[in-house]
């Protein structure tokens, strides 16, 4: 089936760069001016991933981007026109799986769609259970769904979030390197962006840790990298 890929800029330029690169890529694409108009498409058709610029008037990408998450896991990239690591921790804070500064080639652009895309396929035959606990965090690896303990819905996670703590999951007592992470979860053309794991294993632990300063489901090993304990019987 092809992806249909939702395109938030007000720069006709860029609309028309990325709307050009994407179809011969094989994508489908709605292309939009501001983040109002962003949240109607969305909200009324499916889209597969968005491609989200920061600077809109209206509603900028950042607060389109927090109310997309508000209701949705789809993946999103952020475009930013400087490489300010303000705007990148914060974009990537709020939920978004990567980001682009602008300008950018073709060939990188195509190759960040394809590594999101790819990360929201979550393969769930890496274990023949359908549930893996640890502590108070439950996995239903059939609905790909995440749970805490006493609580009424399951956690929401982005598709990046969830491959991340899978990694984790299919291999509890093991130290994994932010490199490996890097290489494993976001591909090996990010392995020194460990800025990108940083903010996401925080993400992680907000959303999953009782103490999130004080983890008991990631925890860092100094020097080393990161791992899940191994449940005590």
């Amino acid at each position: 089936m092809v992806k249909r890929i939702l395109v938030v800029d007000d720069e006709v330029r860029y609309q028309r760069l990325l709307d050009a690169n994407l179809r011969t890529d094989g994508y489908e694409v709605i292309a939009v001016s501001d983040g109002m108009e962003a949240i109607d498409i969305f909200s009324s058709q499916p889209i597969d991933l968005i491609l989200l610029d920061v600077m809109m008037p209206k509603l900028d990408g950042f607060e389109t981007c927090q109310r997309i998450r508000e209701y949705s896991n789809v993946p999103i990239i952020m475009l930013t026109a400087k490489g300010d690591e303000k705007d990148r921790v914060r974009g990537l804070d709020l939920g978004a799986d990567d980001y682009l500064t602008k300008p950018f080639s073709a060939t990188e652009l195509l190759a960040r769609v394809r590594a999101v895309l790819r990360r929201a396929q979550v393969s769930t035959d890496m274990t023949q259970a359908r549930y893996f606990t640890h502590g108070d965090i439950r996995i239903d690896f059939a609905r790909a769904e995440v749970w805490r303990d006493g609580e009424s819905e399951p956690i929401s996670l982005s598709a990046t979030e969830y491959r991340l703590f899978l990694q984790f999951v299919h291999n509890v007592g093991k130290i994994m390197s932010a490199e490996d992470l890097l290489t494993s979860i976001w591909g090996p053309e990010y392995r020194k962006e460990k800025e990108i794991l940083w903010v996401s294993i925080a993400r992680l632990r907000q959303k999953l840790e009782k103490t999130p300063h004080s983890p008991t489901h990631i925890v860092t090993r100094t020097g080393l990298g990161y791992f899940m304990p191994p449940q005590e019987n």
